[in-house]
C-alpha cells in the first residue's frame, strides 16, 4: 500500500496547532487552557536563566499574553494541576499524566548515573534525607547545610544531600513542593499530591507506547529523528523505540506518510490523519505574532525547526561574547506561522525598563521575498507592526514601563520598527 503524500506546509500548520501557536496571545490564561496546553505539548520547560524572565513564564506568555505569575504559581504549586518532572529537560507536566511518569520514576531506580549508584550503595544517606523531609515538611538543599544526622557521623555534606534530593525526586519519593527564588523545595510526593498514593504506574510497554504517542501528538507528524529529539527523557537507547513503534504500526495506531521533498519516512497517529488533511486545506499557516523562549517546546529539536521553517537557531548564552551572532538570550519571532527573526532583550527590573538590544530579521523578510518554505511572501509593514505589538505585550508582562530599542539588523528597518513601536506600545518608548 502506498503511503499518503502531504506537503510540508500541512505538517507545519498542524505542528503550530498542537503547540498552541496558530493564534498566539488570542485567549487569556485559565486553568483549563493551561492543562490542555501542557498535555498537548508534553511539558513546559524550566530553566534558571533570568535575563529577561524565567523560561516557563515566557512560554506561557507566548500563548496567552500578559498574566499574573502568581496565578500560574498557584495553579502549579497549590492546586497541583502541573508538577515538575524530567520530560525533555526539567519541565512542568500535567498531573493527568502521573500514571505514566510514575513508571519512569520506578524505572529510574535501576538507571546508572554514577552518583545514583553511590547513593544506592549508601542507603543511610537516602534514608536520613527522606526522614528529615518527612519530619520537617518541605525542605531545600540549603536547609541541610550545617546539619548532622542523628547519632553524628559527619557525612552530611552539600553534594551528597543534593544528589539524594534529586534521586528521591526522580524516583518518585519526593516531588517539588514549591520554589523560593527558583530554588526547589521538596516534599513527600503523596503529601503534596495525595492522589499519587492511589496512582498505579502503567507497565513498561504501556509507557513506551504512551511516550511515542505523546511525542507524535505534540508534533502532529514527525520523522524518527524528530521523535527521538522531542521528549528526550528517559533515554530509550539505540533502537529502543523500534519495538513499540513496530507494534503501534502493526495495530494501525500509527501510519507512515511521505512528505513532499523529504527522502525519509514520516510518522503520524492514525487519529491525526484527518487533522493533517484539514491543515493541508487551511488557507494560511497562522495569525498573529509572538516571541518564543529559547527553551520553547516548538524549538526542542532544532533540526526539525530548520526543516519546517528554514530557520537556523541556537542558544548563544554559552557562546563567548565576541563570537555571538545574534545575542546572549535571543527569542525567535513567530509571525503568521513563520520564524522571521529574533530578539535579544534584557529586563532591568530595578529601573522597570525593557532593553531591546538587537532585533535581527531574517534576510528573506528584509529583502521582501518569499520565505524559504516557498510560501507567499509576507507583508513587511504588517510583520513590523506585529513585532512591535508583541514587544509591547512583552514589556507589559515583564514590567518594562520604559522600552529602549537599540540595534536592528538590517539597519534600514530600525526606523519603521521604531515608528511601529511608538504607535503600538503601551509603555513609554525611547531610542538612544
Amino acid at each position: 500500500m502506498s503511503r499518503p503524500v502531504v506537503p510540508l506546509r500541512a505538517v507545519t500548520r498542524l505542528f503550530l496547532q498542537r503547540q498552541h501557536l496558530s493564534r498566539p496571545r488570542a485567549t487569556p490564561l485559565t486553568a483549563r487552557r493551561l492543562v490542555r496546553f501542557a498535555e498537548d505539548v508534553g511539558g513546559v520547560q524550566l530553566d534558571s536563566i533570568n535575563v529577561l524572565d524565567r523560561a516557563h513564564y515566557l512560554t506561557v506568555w507566548s500563548r496567552f499574553g500578559p498574566y499574573d505569575r502568581a496565578v500560574l504559581d498557584r495553579l502549579v504549586y497549590r492546586r497541583r494541576l502541573l508538577f515538575e518532572y524530567w520530560a525533555h529537560a526539567a519541565c512542568l507536566v500535567s498531573t493527568t499524566t502521573l500514571p505514566w511518569w510514575r513508571r519512569a520514576m520506578l524505572d529510574y531506580r535501576v538507571r546508572h548515573t554514577g552518583w545514583s549508584d553511590w547513593l544506592r550503595r549508601n542507603p543511610k544517606t537516602l534514608g536520613q534525607v527522606k526522614a528529615a523531609v518527612a519530619a520537617n515538611g518541605p525542605m531545600g538543599g540549603a536547609d541541610f547545610e550545617g546539619r548532622r544526622p542523628a547519632g553524628g557521623g559527619g557525612w552530611w555534606r552539600w553534594r551528597p544531600v543534593q544528589h539524594a534530593l534529586h534521586y528521591l525526586w526522580m524516583t518518585g519519593a519526593f516531588t517539588v513542593h514549591s520554589r523560593q527564588h527558583f530554588h526547589k523545595r521538596y516534599d513527600l510526593l503523596e503529601r503534596a499530591i495525595p492522589d499519587a498514593a492511589a496512582c498505579a504506574p502503567v507497565s513498561p510497554e504501556e509507557f513506551q507506547r504512551w511516550h511515542l504517542e505523546r511525542s507524535l501528538h505534540a508534533m502532529g507528524a514527525a520523522t524518527d529523528t524528530d521523535v527521538a529529539g522531542y521528549l528526550t527523557f528517559p533515554k530509550f537507547g539505540p533502537g529502543g523505540r523500534r519495538a513499540p513503534l513496530r507494534a503501534m504500526l502493526e495495530r494501525g495506531d500509527v501510519e507512515e506518510i511521505e512528505v513532499e521533498g523529504s527522502p525519509v519516512r514520516w510518522l503520524v497517529l492514525a487519529r491525526d490523519l484527518p487533522a493533517l488533511t484539514r491543515a493541508r486545506r487551511a488557507p494560511a499557516n497562522a495569525q498573529g505574532t509572538t516571541l518564543l523562549s529559547p527553551f520553547d517546546s516548538l524549538l526542542w529539536y532544532r533540526g526539525r525547526v530548520a526543516r519546517l521553517f528554514g530557520f537556523d537557531y541556537r542558544i548563544e548564552v554559552y557562546t563567548p561574547g565576541d563570537k555571538r551572532v545574534h545575542g546572549y538570550y535571543t527569542l525567535p519571532i513567530l509571525h503568521r506561522g513563520h520564524l522571521i527573526g529574533r530578539v535579544d532583550a534584557k529586563t532591568h527590573r530595578a529601573e522597570r525598563r525593557l532593553e531591546i538590544r538587537h532585533v535581527h530579521f531574517e534576510p528573506w523578510l528584509a529583502a521582501g521575498v518569499s520565505p524559504p518554505t516557498g510560501e507567499p511572501r509576507l507583508d513587511q509593514d504588517e510583520a513590523l507592526a506585529g513585532v512591535a505589538e508583541a514587544l509591547g505585550s512583552l514589556a507589559t508582562f515583564v514590567g518594562g514601563d520604559d522600552v529602549r530599542l537599540r540595534r536592528v539588523t538590517p539597519h534600514r528597518l530600525r526606523a519603521p520598527l521604531a515608528r511601529a513601536l511608538r504607535g503600538s506600545a503601551d509603555p513609554s518608548f525611547a531610542t538612544p
